[in-house]
């Protein structure tokens, strides 16, 4: 009993628990009205997130120097913010041709976690170290733990075996707390206050999470070399939109016609970067790999190198 009051008396002080002035009479509300409500709401969390780019791109930094030297971007986090995680981390391979080890997510109980919520595992500290023990976490990778409330056992027990390993840590929460922060090396913590239903943070805070994982996956991904202007340039074709999608890509990229782009992508074995450069320079399959890797994957600068 002592332990619920502790934790009653924890969840009193953390943001994301408290009651939203704004929407105590939503169950009074029609259907019309208690959408405008949650709208309203949802509104603020842009604005926040914005408070927050000096940090987020510390954090990015962070990660492209990782990618670098053969790190690994790897979220960890409990219930929806582990979700999030995992749905950034999955989305990573075929919008960018990364291997699925570059970006992972953990998520505290397992894969099955996904679609059932696995009792107990957000509070399991060990549970955390043994999943970052099963990746051989290194001092090259970067964790990124999430956690609405700042306080989720799991992911504060993870990334503080993260920073005995002295891999650099980031924290994403939506309630500040100051255990969270000793934890990270960049600390992104927005605020969006209560939530409309209290301590739903699914909702808004879910929504901040995920405006910010989007943030630190895509620029980090930019730049490392993965765009062309603001081209996919380096999507997966592995199946028929995406075979579209990376046909489109290379028509854009280079403005010509179906027909060239469809060739051009047969003889770079549908890498999109491969056929674009070849389209754009007129070097061969062999030539344009070799300016690709002369300039660490970057098409702006193959081009611009071949043009001289």
């Amino acid at each position: 009993m002592d332990s619920q009051v502790a934790l009653v008396n924890q969840l009193n002080s953390i943001t994301t628990e408290g009651r939203n002035p704004n929407t105590v009479d939503i169950d009074l509300l029609d259907t019309l009205g208690v959408l405008k409500k949650i709208n309203a709401e949802d509104k603020k969390v842009a604005v926040i997130v914005e408070q927050l780019l000096a940090e987020i791109a510390q954090a990015v930094d962070f990660i492209v120097d990782a990618f670098a030297c053969g790190g690994r971007l790897i979220y960890i986090g409990a219930g929806t913010s582990g979700r999030l995680g995992v749905l950034d981390a999955v989305e990573c391979p075929p919008t960018f041709s990364v291997s699925s080890e570059q970006v992972i997510g953990i998520l505290a109980g397992g894969a099955g976690a996904m679609y059932k919520a696995v009792e107990g595992a957000e509070d399991n500290k060990q549970l955390a170290i043994d999943d970052l023990k099963k990746i051989n976490l290194t001092r090259n990778d970067v964790l990124v733990g999430i956690a609405a409330s700042g306080r989720t056992p799991y992911v504060l027990s993870a990334m503080a075996f993260a920073k005995s390993q002295n891999a650099k840590v980031i924290g994403i929460s939506c309630s500040a707390n100051s255990s969270y922060a000793q934890h990270s090396d960049v600390d992104i913590c927005a605020v969006v206050g209560p939530e409309v239903l209290t301590g739903s943070t699914r909702m808004k805070s879910g929504t901040a999470q995920k405006l910010i994982l989007n943030m630190l996956s895509t620029a980090s991904m930019i730049r490392s070399g993965k765009s062309y202007q603001n081209l996919m340039i380096d999507v997966n074709a592995s199946n028929d939109k995406l075979y579209a999608r990376a046909i489109r890509i290379v028509m854009q990229a280079t403005e010509c016609d179906f027909d060239t782009a469809a060739q051009a992508l047969t003889q770079a074995n549908n890498q999109t970067k491969l056929a674009s450069l070849m389209v754009l320079t007129g070097l061969n399959c062999a030539q344009a790999k070799a300016a690709l890797d002369n300039n660490k994957g970057f098409l702006r600068k193959a081009v611009e190198q071949q043009k001289g």
